[in-house]
């Protein structure tokens, strides 16, 4: 019997005869097998089947796991073909045939598994009367990975033949386990950066964006806080500008809905046929222009949240349709008869007076109930006053990342905003201090760029009176006990009014005066 031999990769023999057809269509099923470019342990499995066809059996693959530096067995078949119990069985780089054939990156053939000293024999199931072959598995001229087979015959030039189609296979293998390797890493590098975005968006839209401290502002809070845990329909009722919208973010990125998408779409500024295309998605030729299917914001939505905003603007046509899905979950894409489910938690808003409008027949009683599941109500700005300074600050800071530069908000200017009943709530408090900072001639928003604002002659259309500071208000030498005192006096000891001068609340003046000691005086 030959000794075990050698040779390099690319290394050329004599050409003799085999069964060149077998191999050929081996290759054939290999090739398509690995087409998905997914090499996952069944795709490995069903490469070895193939290797029957050429009169090989007992097929092993290993891969190398740098971080380790062993090569791990990933698949490996008996003399059937049946998958056997890997067992977390390893080779060393260097060690025995398969660790020898990885290091060197050379072909090694075994004439006889019973004359070979460097078999290791991990596995138990090759029989030591026939050969063995073990070819590198190479990608773009890194070894990464070892093919290995048991011929049934030992002739020689057989053997050759053999060990040359295991290297084309050993090489297809190679060029799509790099690509998945490649896939792998691109998915992984997705997910962190999905990981990090949604930590981003979870920050952006957490509890700590939606600033107030006030007793109504609590409750929001609380509701919050219990409905986020689970998927029940939630109604977000408030005047505009109260941050509706911010608080539906809050519940999705507080929810177990977290990782799942967010959509949302406005349902005021759409005809009745946008807003079912747009809810429902369309397929090709469904109508003019609808050149491809589209799906709509319920399939996008799926596993996650659907922010309807402006829920009471839609038609008593339409509500029926979105009723149907709200009680269901199904719905058709416009132009098919295909029925579609899916799983999303609804979130809707209104301004409007539903109540109301369900007495007047202008919303639907039934789908009122199936949106008035867990109502939250926002308070306007002017029933939570005692929030406009940390608000105010908030806003300061986000006008500030906007305009990159530092940016501060003046006591006297706090002052003056606590004197306006702001109708158009949290957005019209934000347009006032942006406004403010682009007049304002230093980084402080005093109460002049306030002025500016024409906020004054708002707050006197609006019955509202104004309240000086006097002259040694804001007088350097003087503690924060003197310039209570000072605020308390100029106004008739009235403290809602001293606090809101000082820019404070009247819980936060009230606190001080008990603190600092001061003696009221009853006017």
């Amino acid at each position: 019997m030959p000794k075990s031999f050698e040779r390099a990769i690319g290394e050329t023999f004599e050409c003799h005869a085999c069964p060149l057809n077998l191999e050929l269509e081996a290759m054939y099923n290999v090739t398509n097998c690995m087409s998905s470019s997914d090499v996952g342990r069944s795709t490995l499995a069903t490469v070895l089947d193939n290797l029957q066809l050429s009169e090989m059996s007992r097929g092993m693959i290993t891969l190398a796991d740098e971080f380790t530096r062993k090569l791990v067995l990933e698949v490996i078949q008996d003399e059937a073909g049946a998958d056997v119990e890997r067992n977390g069985i390893t080779y060393q780089f260097g060690e025995g045939i398969i660790g020898s054939a990885f290091e060197q990156n050379r072909v090694v053939i075994v004439p006889r598994v019973g004359d070979e000293s460097r078999f290791a024999g991990k596995l138990g199931i090759y029989d030591p009367n026939r050969p063995f072959i073990a070819v590198p598995i190479s990608a773009n001229g890194k070894v990464i990975g070892v093919l290995a087979a048991q011929p049934k015959v030992a002739d020689m030039d057989r053997l050759e033949s053999q060990s040359r189609f295991l290297v084309m296979i050993a090489n297809l293998v190679g060029q799509i386990a790099k690509l998945s390797q490649d896939h792998a890493l691109e998915k992984c590098q997705l997910t962190d950066q999905r990981d990090r975005l949604l930590e981003q968006l979870s920050q952006q839209y957490g509890f700590e964006n939606i600033i107030g401290r006030s007793d109504p502002m609590r409750r929001v809070f609380q509701q919050i806080s219990a409905v986020a845990k689970w998927t029940t329909t939630v109604l977000i009722r408030g005047e505009s500008g109260t941050g509706k919208e911010l608080v539906a973010h809050a519940i999705h990125y507080n929810s177990q809905r977290a990782d799942k998408p967010f959509v949302k779409l406005n349902a005021a500024v759409l005809s009745d046929n946008l807003l079912e295309s747009e809810l429902f998605g369309y397929e090709k030729g469904a109508f003019t222009g609808a050149t491809e299917g589209r799906p709509g914001r319920f399939e996008r939505a799926d596993g996650g949240t659907l922010f309807l905003d402006e829920i009471g603007e839609i038609s008593p046509g339409f509500q029926s349709k979105l009723l149907r899905v709200l009680q269901e979950g199904e719905f058709e894409r416009v132009g098919s008869s295909q029925t579609k489910s899916v799983d999303v938690r609804i979130i809707a808003a209104t301004n409007r007076d539903l109540e109301a409008d369900v007495e007047a027949g202008k919303f639907r009683e039934d789908l009122y109930y199936r949106l008035n599941v867990m109502p939250i109500y926002m308070p306007p700005l002017r029933a939570r006053c005692e929030d406009i300074p940390d608000l105010a600050m908030h806003l300061v800071r986000r006008i500030s990342d906007r305009q990159g530069r530092d940016l501060s908000l003046s006591q006297s200017a706090t002052a003056l905003l606590m004197r306006y009943d702001w109708p158009g709530n949290v957005r019209e408090l934000e347009n006032c201090l942006e406004r403010a900072a682009v007049m304002a001639g230093s980084a402080v928003i005093d109460r002049e760029a306030i002025v500016d604002t024409g906020l004054e002659d708002r707050i006197m259309s609006r019955g509202g009176t104004l309240v000086e500071a006097p002259a040694n208000f804001n007088d350097p030498d003087l503690d924060e006990r003197d310039r209570i005192v000072a605020a308390l006096e100029h106004c008739g000891w009235v403290q809602a009014k001293a606090a809101r001068l000082l820019g404070m609340t009247p819980r936060q003046i009230a606190y001080r005066i008990q603190t600092l000691d001061i003696k009221v005086r009853r006017i």
